[in-house]
């Protein structure tokens, strides 16, 4: 039986995930409970996302959690765009994370389009249930 966290998407958010933790370690401590308290949360919030809506069982409600999950990516990335505009990361850094969020967005586009097609296909009758 799959579960959430073997899909792809879940993983690639996953690994942006760790390293945002691991980035904001060395964030000033004034940051605590502004950027650093937000950027870990959005982060969070794209496997949290992808696990609800993978655990609905639903084409379109985990279509939605899915779309809920590319937003908190796109919140993530403009976290790390201020954290690069107060200079607490460099251009090179941001470049790196920038790739990561783009890897996410590419692999959580695939299943949302995954996701359609197949729900497409099987018809009306049973066109919002995903079974087993």
């Amino acid at each position: 039986m799959q579960r959430f966290y073997d899909l792809e998407a879940w993983k690639a958010a996953r690994d942006l995930k760790i390293l945002i933790s691991n980035l904001v370690k060395k964030f000033p401590s004034e940051e605590r409970f502004s950027l650093v308290s937000q950027i870990i949360r959005s982060s969070r919030s794209v496997t949290a996302n992808i696990a609800e809506g993978y655990g609905r069982n639903n084409y379109k409600e985990t279509i939605h959690f899915c779309r809920m999950a590319r937003g908190s990516l796109e919140e993530t990335l403009n976290h790390l765009i201020d954290a690069f505009d107060e200079k607490y990361i460099t251009e090179e850094e941001l470049k790196i994370y920038k790739e990561q969020v783009d890897k996410s967005l590419k692999i959580l586009n695939g299943y949302i389009g995954y996701l359609r097609k197949t729900q497409q296909t099987k018809g009306k009758k049973d066109e919002d249930e995903l079974g087993g």
